[in-house]
């Protein structure tokens, strides 16, 4: 499985805003930057939705109907988002809930394409799938849902990463990491010895690797806890959703 394997269905590439009980808040409350928070919200969450209806039985065109429809419904009626609390839970929980109701309460798919805005919310126009990456068409509905919001999670975080380190004078930090543990971690290859690693870089010490390996675990860690944390009510729950999280990788 490549880096972009599990998303490769469309969508941006943009680095999206932390998805924050905040967020909700701020689009609940209306404002100047409504239209930004929205978009924002948008962007977290239309994959995992459209993943999980497609994993219903959904075909593609049914699946990004009923993502613009439901998306629709949440954002510009607000009945849901008005309802949303923090104390009762994490907001991706609570979305995937919602998305039950709403597809118990769908009949048709007229009905789904005359709720929606012309022209849609999101553009879902690249996204065009004869068949689901093999890894989320083993799935049940629900955990295709999360597996892919973890993976659009991931992607942002090493990307965040990368960036840091390339601006810090990391570049061969970065490097070792990568060969090491995330393009095996992906399924890109095997993991490379230190001394392979030594050899491949010009590395005359094995030592070198492995502190450079903590000085980029460290930094991963902390994005990952970072932007973890912004998604649940609470620093208790971190440990809980990344351990729940993490399951769904190999």
């Amino acid at each position: 499985m490549g880096r972009r394997d599990y998303t490769d269905m469309g969508g941006t590439g943009d680095t999206f805003l932390t998805t924050r009980w905040s967020l909700i808040d701020g689009i609940r409350g209306g404002g100047d930057s409504d239209g930004a928070l929205i978009d924002a919200l948008l962007k977290r969450y239309w994959r995992p939705v459209y993943c999980c209806l497609r994993r219903k039985g959904c075909d593609n065109e049914q699946a990004k109907d009923l993502t613009q429809a439901f998306f629709h419904e949440i954002v510009l009626n607000r009945g849901l988002l008005q309802r949303a609390d923090p104390s009762k839970g994490r907001f991706r929980a609570f979305l995937l809930h919602a998305l039950e109701q709403y597809l118990i309460n769908e009949r048709t798919r007229e009905r789904t394409r005359k709720r929606s805005p012309r022209g849609g919310l999101v553009s879902l126009d690249g996204m065009d799938l004869s068949a689901l990456p093999q890894i989320i068409s083993s799935m049940t509905p629900e955990d295709s849902y999360n597996y892919t919001w973890l993976c659009d999670l991931l992607e942002r975080v090493l990307a965040e990463v990368e960036a840091d380190c390339h601006s810090d004078g990391l570049d061969l930090h970065w490097t070792i990491f990568r060969e090491r543990i995330v393009q095996p971690v992906l399924g890109d290859g095997v993991s490379p010895s230190a001394q392979e690693l030594c050899a491949r870089h010009g590395i005359d010490d094995e030592k070198k690797v492995s502190n450079m390996l903590i000085t980029v675990k460290r930094r991963f860690q902390a994005a990952i806890r970072k932007h973890i944390r912004n998604t649940v009510a609470n620093e208790e729950e971190v440990d809980d959703e990344m351990q729940e999280l993490f399951r769904y990788l190999p």
